[in-house]
């Protein structure tokens, strides 16, 4: 899953999360696929940023999946010999991983 901004979204893009209003109101719902008229809508709500599944975009400045997986290992590098940390390691990564593709 990926947060982009709503003038990066495309036609086919599937909410990972509800879009809400600053009051609380659903205007899109968890799994709808986004079309060109949906995209007009939410920018001129003045929804700024959306939830989609995936990750489908590449943003400035972001990480690739190779380097956080890194950056998570070298966190970790002073407590290899520590079992329920490794554990932990491997858990953070899954995750991470699980983000990405999902």
């Amino acid at each position: 899953m990926q947060t982009i901004p709503t003038v990066m979204i495309a036609d086919g893009m599937v909410l990972a999360r509800d879009v809400e209003t600053p009051d609380g109101r659903v205007l899109c719902g968890k799994g709808t696929q986004l079309s060109t008229a949906m995209l007009e809508r939410l920018k001129q709500m003045d929804i700024t940023h959306v939830v989609v599944e995936g990750h489908p975009l590449q943003l400035e400045g972001e990480k690739s999946l190779q380097d956080e997986l890194r950056d998570i290992e070298k966190r970790f590098s002073r407590v290899t010999d520590t079992p329920p940390l490794m554990y932990l390691m491997k858990k953070i990564q899954e995750r991470v991983i699980a983000s990405r593709s999902s």
